[in-house]
């Protein structure tokens, strides 16, 4: 009888990439709605066109990247449509998740909001936009850690780069928001250990679509303002 094992088999060039440009997308170093050229970003990372035309093409799948015919590759750049679809599909989840993740393991839960809620506070005091954009997506996911439903989490995935991209984004216009933000995600930690889902509810939903009003007021209904960019690193 042959005998079968599990392994982790080695990324592909064109995971490396997709994983490093979903990353940069994130973090700002890609502005929304920006043209992504293959050439420069393939001098950049140190690689050929082709693992850099695969990553875009996967990155396509998740929303990040939006390929248009004879124009080329872009990053997203949402519709307040957009936008609006995005904060009720992230509302509807979270709720959900956090309950679920309440019910099945709620001491495990609440560390992981606490553990992310200092590195959110470190961030902020630190005055670093990426770090504290790192650790706000890490307090949203952690509602999902504990659910027991890997397809909550893999629904959430599908609007978590757009929204950590967003979230980098706007907090270099509206650092001072960070302020309301820490508040809000204490409040959050204190309705969920109370076991209070519908006061989460309104909370969450304050704090979620609050992205559409500052998106409009960040960057307009035509043109998006600047954003200083550092340079990409080589793949090693």
């Amino acid at each position: 009888m042959t005998r079968k094992f599990d392994f982790e088999m080695p990324k592909s060039l064109t995971e490396i990439v997709a994983s490093r440009l979903r990353t940069a997308i994130i973090d700002g170093e890609f502005a929304l709605g920006e043209m992504i050229s293959e050439e420069n970003l393939a001098a950049s990372f140190g690689v050929s066109r082709t693992p850099v035309r695969d990553a875009l093409t996967l990155l396509q799948t998740t929303g990040l990247v939006e390929i248009r015919p004879k124009r080329g590759s872009f990053v997203f750049k949402p519709s307040k449509a957009d936008l609006v679809a995005i904060c009720d599909f992230r509302l509807l989840l979270e709720v959900r998740a956090a309950q679920r993740s309440f019910e099945r393991d709620r001491d495990a839960m609440l560390a992981g909001l606490q553990a992310s809620l200092g590195e959110l506070m470190a961030a902020h005091d630190a005055e670093d936009d990426v770090r504290y954009g790192h650790a706000d997506l890490a307090f949203h996911q952690a509602f999902f850690t504990h659910s027991g439903n890997p397809y909550l989490s893999d629904a959430y995935d599908l609007v978590a780069g757009k929204v950590g991209a967003l979230r980098t984004a706007m907090s270099r216009q509206f650092s001072d928001a960070r302020d309301t933000s820490l508040t809000e995600h204490r409040e959050a930690i204190a309705l969920i250990g109370a076991g209070d889902f519908e006061g989460l509810h309104g909370l969450l939903k304050l704090h979620i679509e609050r992205t559409i009003d500052a998106y409009v007021l960040a960057f307009g209904p035509d043109e998006l303002k600047a954003v200083q960019r550092p340079r990409l690193q080589r793949i090693t």
